[in-house]
């Protein structure tokens, strides 16, 4: 325990992408099986594929709360093993794991209750509405009713990224999206058990997931004791993992009221509309899940220096990291632009779909080297433990901007189907006002923070 952790002494471009690449890796094969999962519930009908997009506004809710707590409790414990601080390290672990257990059961409650209501307030009074809720509730129920799987994997594979040991984190993410991948054709197919079939191949695959992140954390990651042995939660450490984790829970489901609110909006044009919106997040995935990826390798980097008093080895993180990011949504814009509807085939689309969706993924995709700078500044706020400041620029960029200006364009060509394009600039709008907020916000923060770090290597 006494040896310098490799996050403080390799050098930082190295570093960077050791500890990110293992983390692309499998936030890649995560994109594809987003991507694959929706290719096969396409194949059931639009429909099928409408209540799927509709979901993700629960999804990423729930997702908006594991990963939240999880990023609380890995900017603790790394600035913790920093300061060489190990008694706090598991004690951070410890309360982590319960604030996951609590968040999880909620939704297990919600899983029972709120689905039916849910998706009646978003499918609209047209033919296609009851059967959108009678899939929706099929896929989401499941999903919720068994989500301790992506708690469970969440928390315990954020453990092992804290530390530096990214690499299982790969592993653990890949088994889980490549199972969901085998079972899904298997299930919806073959058992014959239609959305029911997608459900029950994303819930295996998370469940998988966590029972060998629980594994490598017991058997690899030295660098935490587990032992629940006379474990009572501890509020002053549970306050500085929330203090960082709400912030960013909320940054995050700030997403969910986004996706809700636009769902709304698009409904009004068609059920196509929202179905269009749904397969355009599934690929931006595909763009954005290796950006979070390398953050997720960022985050323990700048947070365990920043413990350490090495401010040079964090600024040179900040840098290399706007650098990647900014090529990876250059690419990212490049494909949406060439490909759009190449892309949007893949998901059996209609010719509606595609008259709706090539204007929708060049427009939007714009937005995308401008949302790199922003992304990378949210990591660092939240490494830092100014997850306030992550939310603050989520909610200008999402509420303040997205969801007003959408709303105005949709208005202004009076939700007209044929003029439904001019509403996807609303994106490019947002990203404006997000990358505003975000330099002001990071400069702040250099000023009061980071300029003051001193140095100790």
């Amino acid at each position: 325990m006494e040896a310098e952790n490799k996050m403080g002494v390799m050098p930082v471009n190295r570093l960077l992408i050791t500890m990110a690449l293992p983390m692309i890796i499998s936030m890649l094969v995560q994109a594809l099986y987003n991507i694959v999962d929706s290719i096969f519930v396409a194949r059931i009908s639009e429909n099928a594929l409408t209540a799927v997009s509709i979901a993700f506004t629960m999804q990423n809710l729930m997702i908006a709360a594991a990963s939240g707590t999880g990023v609380g409790i890995n900017a603790l414990l790394s600035r913790s093993l920093g300061q060489k601080n190990y008694k706090l390290v598991n004690k951070a672990a410890l309360n982590g794991i319960f604030i996951e257990m609590i968040a999880c059961a909620i939704f297990i409650v919600l899983g029972f209750t709120i689905v039916t209501p849910f998706y009646a307030a978003q499918s609209g009074t047209g033919e296609n509405a009851a059967e959108i809720i009678a899939y929706g509730k099929d896929y989401l129920t499941i999903v919720l009713v068994m989500s301790f799987g992506i708690f469970a994997q969440n928390t315990f594979e954020r453990l092992l990224q804290s530390t530096g040991k990214t690499i299982y984190t790969m592993i653990t993410q890949g088994t889980g999206a490549i199972i969901n991948l085998i079972l899904d054709p298997i299930f919806i197919f073959v058992f014959k058990w239609g959305i029911a079939g997608a459900a029950w191949a994303t819930v295996t695959g998370q469940i998988v997931a966590a029972a060998m992140a629980v594994y490598f954390n017991i058997t690899r990651n030295t660098e935490i004791n587990l032992s629940p042995v006379g474990f009572r939660p501890q509020w002053h450490v549970i306050k500085q993992i929330l203090s960082v984790g709400i912030p960013s829970t909320i940054m995050v489901s700030i997403g969910s009221v986004m996706t809700f609110s636009m769902n709304k909006i698009l409904v009004a044009f068609s059920s196509t509309a929202v179905a269009v919106f749904g397969v355009y997040f599934k690929l931006n995935s595909f763009i954005f899940m290796p950006l979070f990826g390398m953050n997720n390798g960022l985050v323990p980097i700048i947070s365990y220096n920043y413990g350490a008093g090495k401010r040079s080895r964090m600024v040179k993180a900040i840098k290399l990291a706007v650098s990647y990011a900014f090529g990876i949504m250059v690419l990212g814009t490049l494909l949406f632009w060439i490909f759009p509807a190449q892309l949007l085939e893949l998901f059996n689309a209609s010719e509606d779909m595609l008259a709706i969706g090539i204007p929708a993924l060049r427009i939007i995709s714009l937005s995308f080297p401008v949302a790199a700078f922003c992304i990378v500044f949210s990591s660092v706020f939240q490494s830092l433990g100014n997850g306030v400041y992550s939310m603050i620029t989520s909610f200008a960029r999402q509420l303040i901007a997205l969801i007003p200006s959408a709303y105005i364009l949709a208005r202004s060509v009076n939700f007209n189907p044929e003029h439904i394009s001019r509403v996807w600039f609303s994106y490019d709008i947002a990203e404006v006002v997000s990358i505003i907020v975000s330099i002001i916000l990071f400069i702040r923060l250099y000023k009061t923070k980071i300029s003051r770090v001193g140095e100790n290597a």
